[in-house]
């Protein structure tokens, strides 16, 4: 009996280890399991982050004078627009400027005030424009307002507080949740506000303070954003709706937003270029920019601040310089608001300093203009930047003008900036240190987020 004992405890004994053997062997797999699946989704997400662009280059070289009627039509289906003729569009230079536009017209409107920033940050700036929409709100005029939740990450939901509970509309453009994920990295990158449905202001400016008044250590940023009154108004509107629409699940229709078509004054003709990326990576943005570069004659001036050009853009500037256009880019220079990412656009110099471009670093401030002048016939204005998030990630928006009248009024810019850049040669390119090389190949790696 004492050795039956004995032996009731061995059997369960070798039970438990039978058990604990096959847990182990089925947890083992459900690990190989686990860590498969997620080196698979790592995988996904560095290829969706930092795969290569998309390539873009012309079938055929254009021939056609910019400024003819042809090109123009030509255009049109290639960046899917549509021409209006009968715009009034205004140059405003620099926060203290275009801000004071702006809410001069936000005071004016009867009907609906729409506004879409990347940028909407807390501070002296926002709590003015927050003070007349509330003032308008409350005296029945509809108000639309979509950030974007990742460019205005700082700014709270409860500065909102006092506009909602007057009626206004806040909205935050895909907020970062876990059903968000796979758009999470496609922000709304434009800067719009709209009046009404008739007047509108558009560039590369958001709201924030820095873009009016100087702090301790930085002035205040160069900008310029338009002003445009006529049937252009109402792609911009257009635009507005999209994103309103994703944003809160609402079409805005109505007179409000879309009144009766009036005469205007105006004569400049404008395409509205909206642009969010297809599943391929196609913009019409970066479509819009191809085109204009590859059909410019004599001149073609950029300013952007953030010059991160792809291979296929570099290899369109460089043919245009070999055709005998004159290419010259402003980017900023010590004033830039990001390091790396100035350091890895410098990385691109080479090839087009060599090829004959002329490149210029805005040394006064901060220069966060987004403007190109072609053959001083077009004059694009909006919120694309010559990079890859801009071509190929971000919702943006701009304004493509013909009109000579408008394409000087932006030269004189143009002309003013340079007196305040340094001009940077293959010389002096080529001496940069080691140390800003090293920082340059760290941006090469991240250069598609950037």
């Amino acid at each position: 009996m004492a050795t039956l004992a004995k032996s009731v405890p061995k059997k369960k004994s070798v039970d438990r280890e039978s058990v604990f053997a096959a847990e182990f062997e089925r947890h083992k797999a459900l690990r190989v399991i686990a860590v498969i699946s997620i080196l698979a989704l790592t995988i996904m997400i560095l290829v969706g982050l930092f795969a290569p662009g998309l390539d873009y280059s012309l079938v055929q070289a254009p021939t056609l004078p910019v400024d003819s009627a042809a090109f123009v039509d030509e255009l049109e289906p290639l960046v899917n627009s549509k021409i209006t003729k009968n715009n009034q569009i205004e140059v405003i230079k620099n926060g203290s400027n275009f801000y004071e536009a702006e809410l001069q017209a936000m005071r004016e409107a009867r009907h609906s005030i729409n506004i879409e920033a990347y940028i909407f940050h807390k501070g002296r700036v926002t709590d003015d424009v927050l003070r007349v929409l509330l003032e308008r709100a409350k005296a029945g005029v509809r108000i639309n307002l979509v950030v974007d939740a990742l460019g205005s990450l700082s700014t709270r939901k409860r500065y909102f507080k006092q506009l909602k509970e007057a009626g206004g509309h806040v909205e935050w453009y895909h907020p970062l949740r876990l059903h968000k994920w796979f758009v999470s990295n496609n922000r709304t990158h434009r800067e719009i506000t709209i009046v009404d449905g008739t007047t509108a202001f558009v560039g590369g400016a958001g709201y924030a303070d820095w873009w009016r008044y100087a702090s301790k250590d930085e002035p205040a940023w160069r900008d310029t954003m338009v002003r445009l009154q006529g049937d252009a108004v109402r792609g911009l509107q257009g635009a507005f709706v999209e994103n309103w629409l994703e944003s809160s699940g609402e079409i805005l229709d109505g007179s409000d937003y879309f009144p009766p078509l009036a005469a205007h004054p105006g004569s400049s003709t404008a395409l509205v270029v909206t642009s969010t990326p297809s599943s391929g990576g196609s913009t019409r943005a970066r479509v819009l920019f191809q085109t204009l570069i590859a059909a410019a004659k004599k001149n073609i001036d950029i300013t952007t601040p953030y010059f991160l050009p792809d291979r296929s853009m570099r290899d369109e500037l460089i043919r245009a310089v070999k055709r005998g256009v004159s290419v010259r880019i402003i980017v900023p220079g010590k004033h830039s608001d990001h390091a790396v990412t100035r350091s890895s656009g410098r990385s691109a110099y080479g090839d087009l300093l060599r090829a004959g471009a002329n490149i210029f670093e805005y040394d006064a401030s901060m220069i966060h203009a987004k403007i190109m002048i072609v053959d001083r016939a077009w004059g694009v204005v909006g919120s694309t930047n010559l990079d890859s998030r801009s071509f190929g990630i971000n919702d943006e928006v701009n304004v493509a003008v013909l009109d000579p009248q408008l394409a000087n009024r932006l030269d004189e810019d143009f002309t003013d900036d340079l007196q305040r850049a340094a001009h940077i040669t293959l010389e002096d390119w080529q001496k940069r240190s080691a140390l800003e090389r090293a920082f340059e190949w760290v941006g090469w790696v991240i250069e598609r987020q950037q």
